[in-house]
């Protein structure tokens, strides 16, 4: 809808990349805020212990800003809350010190594609003055996403015993698709001093990137390891949705080596975003790669905590130099032959 002009923008909840990875995968700007910037609540006010947050995919900068203005705010009862938010050095012309990585934090391939889209920004920062490096906070990606996925499950589980509460009726494997059921299942078997070490990681990991923004202002990666698959794509063999399917007949261990195994094939797609949802950081994809067979590919920038002002005002950079590669609405539109 947004992509066809049809909507300036659609809303959305990110809480490992749901709104950057679409935005990658459809030509569209995506910015995921710091951790208690917009409004949550009330009733649930963590949603995933704070990796999960609101906001919105656009098509354009000026649409961002003010959506972002808009929603900003401080509760008092939140459990967490972002220092407050300065937009005046959006337009800031002082040279920022960015690091980049083609690098998956989780090891997996990341596409050539991705690769040059990379290659390209580096060279267009470098050229309008920025200093450009490769470098990568000093982070156990496998590690936190484990973290992360045990998360789910606790959540999970926490989520479906309250069903269960308030209706009196259990959930069965046939109320719930395969995944939910297997990441169910291993939520059950998540202890307490198992979720609160998962956080440990987490806050691990913030201060690792709080030490990383020390030196740099900015980390530039791709936003997915590759373009869209098809919509009809089976990324689940079938012996993983077997697995998936009677999840509650294996032990607590194979039940958590199964969250990986089923998570395993996506995270190939997307594994750059979530690290800025564990760590409560900002971060934004920036349509600027149509590949060699027509489909967007976003880039991703990840700031230090409260510095949305950086992601808008390179945003901003990108969009009034013709860097944007988005669909065009009409000929007078298309800006994929921008010099």
């Amino acid at each position: 809808m947004v992509a066809a002009g049809i909507s300036l923008l659609a809303a959305g909840s990110d809480g490992g990349g749901s709104i950057r990875i679409p935005a990658s995968f459809s030509g569209l700007i995506g910015l995921k805020p710091t951790r208690g910037r917009v409004p949550t609540g009330p009733g649930e006010w963590r949603g995933w212990q704070g990796a999960s947050i609101n906001f919105a995919l656009t098509r354009t900068m000026a649409d961002t800003e003010a959506l972002l203005r808009g929603l900003a705010t401080t509760q008092l009862a939140a459990p967490f809350n972002a220092s407050p938010l300065h937009l005046e050095d959006v337009n800031d012309p002082r040279p920022l010190k960015i690091a980049y990585t083609t690098q998956s934090p989780v090891g997996t391939p990341v596409s050539a594609t991705a690769v040059k889209a990379v290659a390209l920004v580096v060279d267009a920062l470098r050229a309008a003055g920025h200093t450009v490096v490769e470098a990568q906070p000093d982070v156990d990606g496998t590690a936190l996403m484990k973290a992360y996925y045990l998360m789910n499950g606790g959540e999970t589980a926490a989520m479906f015993q309250a069903y269960t509460e308030q209706t009196g009726r259990a959930v069965t494997a046939e109320d719930v698709e395969p995944v939910t059921w297997a990441i169910y299942q291993a939520g059950l078997h998540t202890t307490a001093a198992d979720y609160s070490r998962s956080l440990d990681v987490w806050d691990q990991a913030a201060e690792a990137y709080s030490h990383f923004h020390d030196s740099y202002d900015l980390l530039l990666t791709p936003t997915t390891a590759k373009t869209a698959p098809r919509i009809d794509a089976e990324l689940q063999s079938p012996a993983i949705v077997d697995k998936m399917k009677h999840a509650a007949e294996l032990a607590p261990d194979e039940q958590k080596q199964l969250v990986w195994d089923l998570f395993e094939p996506s995270l190939a797609y997307s594994p750059f975003t979530q690290q800025a949802n564990l760590t409560g950081a900002p971060a934004i994809s920036l349509p600027t790669a149509i590949s060699p067979d027509g489909l967007p590919l976003g880039i991703q920038f990840v700031a230090a905590k409260g510095r949305e002002d950086q992601l808008l005002r390179l945003g901003y950079w990108f969009e009034q130099h013709n860097l944007l590669q988005m669909y065009p609405l009409s000929e007078s539109d298309d800006i994929s032959q921008a010099e």
